[in-house]
């Protein structure tokens, strides 16, 4: 069976500090369709011992640059439940919410830590707010938390709220070029690159740790593995594809979904 993708890659994201601080939470490693296994790729050279947010989603979009069809996965939530939608009168518009999130949490800013906007030290956070209770569809379904329970181990609030703007610098980056899924549709056009929201504890069962990684690293590592195999064995066109009923999938449309949960 043909590969549906020549590159993959997998990000353990991590929402700590600012955006411009090395964190050694935030991992990535590269696959491709005829290799294997995925290898670690490091930040550039220089003082800096492990990737910024700032600086791996520029390395990012110059990747995705290339005539090279790319999967991403990433570690943290797309969107937030169609709730707060609701209770904020936003436009069931993925883009536009993007854009508004960033003008209400700035944490794109170079000394900006997602706890300065909550605290109400930077930004307009307090406009928009969530509540630890709300859950998208795709969470309820695989046991997730909610983007909004900070603060509890396990958390993906932090990453969330930290990692938002940088898909929206991707967007403006690449344009039509790169696919988000599902928000530009649940089929990616044959050769495009994508990227797409993946959940590592769910994709690594099948997988077996190298000697010697962290949990973080194993984390990017499973993405991109899981990745090259389900492209492989044809699980990656049935995950690509969830079997939704019509009012789901409206819901999906806004809230997005997590590859893998059926």
């Amino acid at each position: 069976m043909p590969f549906a993708f020549d590159r993959y890659v997998g990000i353990d994201y991590s929402g700590a500090q600012t955006p411009t601080a090395s964190l050694k939470g935030l991992r990535v490693f590269i696959a491709h369709a005829d290799e294997a296994p995925p290898r670690e790729v490091p930040p550039p050279p220089g003082p800096r011992k492990y990737w910024s947010r700032k600086g791996l989603a520029c390395w990012l979009a110059d990747l995705l640059k290339q005539e090279c069809a790319t999967l991403v996965g990433i570690d943290h939530s797309f969107s937030f439940p169609q709730r707060y939608f609701d209770t904020h009168g936003l436009a069931p518009d993925w883009y536009a919410f993007l854009d508004d999130f960033q003008a209400h949490w700035p944490t794109h800013e170079d000394q900006v830590y997602v706890d300065f906007i909550r605290d109400g030290v930077v930004g307009h956070g307090q406009a928009r707010q969530g509540h630890a209770t709300w859950r998208r569809l795709a969470e309820v379904r695989c046991r997730g938390k909610s983007v909004f329970h900070f603060d509890v181990q396990g958390s993906v609030a932090k990453s969330t709220h930290s990692g938002l703007p940088w898909l929206r610098y991707l967007h403006l980056e690449l344009g039509d070029r790169l696919h988000f899924w599902p928000f530009d549709g649940w089929d990616i056009p044959p050769g495009r690159s994508a990227v797409l929201e993946a959940y590592p504890s769910m994709l690594r069962r099948e997988l077996v740790a190298p000697a010697g990684m962290t949990g973080d690293q194993f984390d990017a590592y499973a993405i991109a593995e899981w990745f090259r195999r389900a492209d492989r064995d044809g699980r990656l066109e049935a995950a690509l594809h969830p079997v939704l009923l019509d009012a789901e999938r409206q819901v999906a449309a806004v809230e997005g979904w997590i590859v893998g949960v059926m």
